[in-house]
């Protein structure tokens, strides 16, 4: 990681646009090698879901990295257990903000008394959580639209 200090903050409703713009564009470019383009345009479509997003804020344990007042990342944590978002901007990849996140993130699910965490992970993210110690449980196909996309329901014990 670069000397720029990342701050982790937690996320409000306010960081809303910046977060939906992060997430399609990640969709849009990070995951190009693993998903075609009708799969990432039904995924990223996910962004209009308004009252999904503002029950993210208001109903999940929320964090973003903050590095030159720029969002970089965010990844939440529903019900103390589960991982529901992480994702990375799509210029700030390979510099350690996903680490960080998934380190305050699984510091929260412990601090919540969770002892194992869930999430169903991308085929673009299911090496960066298998470095973390996360295990494939089974595949799964996603219907969104008329297209399938194939992610991985992974856990991890605490």
């Amino acid at each position: 990681m670069s000397k720029d200090k990342v701050i982790i903050r937690r996320a409000s409703l306010s960081d809303l646009p910046e977060m939906k713009e992060l997430f399609r564009e990640t969709i849009q470019y990070v995951c190009a090698n693993e998903y075609d383009d009708e799969q990432r345009k039904q995924w990223a479509s996910s962004s209009e879901k308004t009252e999904r997003w503002e029950n993210l804020i208001r109903l999940q344990y929320v964090l973003l990295a903050i590095k030159h007042d720029v969002i970089v990342g965010f990844g939440s944590l529903l019900d103390g257990n589960y991982l529901d978002f992480m994702y990375v901007h799509k210029d700030y990849q390979r510099q350690g903000i996903a680490d960080l996140l998934l380190r305050a993130l699984e510091a929260e699910a412990l601090r919540q008394k969770a002892t194992v965490i869930t999430s169903d992970i991308s085929k673009t993210a299911r090496p960066f959580f298998e470095k973390k110690g996360y295990v494939v449980v089974t595949e799964q196909q996603n219907q969104r639209g008329d297209v399938i996309l194939i992610n991985y329901k992974m856990k991890k014990e605490l």
